[in-house]
């Protein structure tokens, strides 16, 4: 079988691109593979350290102000579906799936022309721009959250899950949290804003540490690396704190969520998939820096299972954090009824369901 696959801009769209790349590959091993994406797009980095073959086309996405630089956007789209089109009869793919990123409108549009069997992967509870446009043309649209449903044709639709949740459903058990100086017998929350950090996180973190004494609980805490140093005028404080860690960036972050009880972070799609796959409880704080604010629409669709904790990003203080993490590692029955509620909301079986509709439509 010959995969196409496209998606870019951010690793939301990019690490289920991979996964289900991964997914099929193990499954058949002679399968062929092509992604399509941009130069200047992190899946330019992320794709070809995967051994993938990586091809780009040139595109940008639409400004939502009158502006003429959409003049160029549409010069752009009207070019880089030819570009795409040239790429698809080279390749001659069996199947078609974009992840989302405008890199993928220009591609999933162009095999759908030509009559390739398509699929976008919707992993946001809002769906973006781009999805919403080929929703019209695609065979079938899989989502992650119930609630986009209403963005796209219902006879198209399936709730499949996001492929990330099946890679992390499984994973056992390890001793891990001794490499961060802290005790794998104890109840401990990992709190994290995303690879670079988030600011709002990074200074409620700060006025928060000298309330963590004496918690009966760790926290392992990854600033990102740009806030990492705002930490040395706390160096004594943490060296007095032997439940509380700092570190710039985790980077077995699978590894350490099997092993906590709970977490901190924000509610993108990645981590949504993460979270529910294992049934962690968590507080969310939705990063406000997103399109549509789909990031409180995302956590919102915990919360009001009872599954998650949400503090809107404007409100999160020192105070406001160590209250809301009180409330969850002090209160084991209330803990556990929220892993039961965020495990209910998981899809741990997500590239099995991707891959049925590649197979409907192969």
């Amino acid at each position: 079988m010959k995969v196409l696959v496209s998606g870019g801009g951010t690793g939301g769209h990019i690490y289920p691109a991979i996964s289900i790349i991964h997914y099929i590959k193990e499954k058949y091993p002679e399968s062929e593979f092509l992604y399509i994406g941009t130069e200047k797009g992190l899946e330019s980095k992320l794709v070809p350290s995967q051994s993938i073959p990586f091809k780009t086309i040139e595109i940008q996405g639409f400004y939502r102000s009158l502006t003429l630089k959409n003049l160029k956007t549409m010069y752009l789209f009207l070019t880089s579906i030819k570009q795409a089109k040239r790429y698809i009869k080279e390749f001659q793919p069996d199947i078609v799936i974009g992840t989302g990123g405008y890199v993928c409108g220009s591609v999933v549009y162009a095999a759908s022309k030509l009559n390739v069997p398509t699929i976008i992967h919707e992993q946001n509870s809002v769906a973006g721009m781009t999805n919403k446009f080929l929703s019209k043309y695609v065979d079938k649209v899989g989502i992650c959250f119930s609630d986009a449903t209403e963005y796209f044709p219902k006879e198209k639709v399936a709730l499949v899950g996001n492929p990330r949740a099946q890679e992390v459903a499984f994973v056992e058990k390890k001793t891990v949290l001794e490499e961060y100086g802290l005790s794998s017998s104890k109840p401990t929350i990992v709190i994290f804003g995303g690879s670079r950090g988030a600011q709002t996180i990074n200074n409620a973190m700060k006025e928060a540490l000298p309330l963590f004494e004496e918690k009966p609980y760790q926290v392992l805490y990854a600033s990102g690396t740009i806030y990492f140093d705002e930490f040395d005028e706390y160096k004594d404080l943490l060296k007095r704190l032997d439940n509380v860690t700092v570190v710039p960036y985790i980077d077995n972050m699978v590894d350490v969520l099997v092993n906590v009880e709970a977490l901190v972070g924000r509610a993108g799609a990645t981590s949504m998939a993460e979270i529910t796959a294992l049934g962690l409880p968590s507080i969310l704080v939705p990063s406000p820096n997103v399109t549509d604010d789909h990031q409180t629409k995302n956590a919102m669709s915990l919360v009001n299972k009872q599954a998650a904790l949400m503090v809107k990003d404007s409100e999160l203080t020192g105070k406001v954090l160590v209250k809301n993490i009180d409330k969850l590692m002090l209160d084991g029955k209330f803990r556990e009824d929220m892993a039961k509620a965020s495990k209910k909301e998981g899809i741990p079986d997500a590239m099995d369901r991707l891959y049925g509709l590649i197979q409907e439509l192969t």
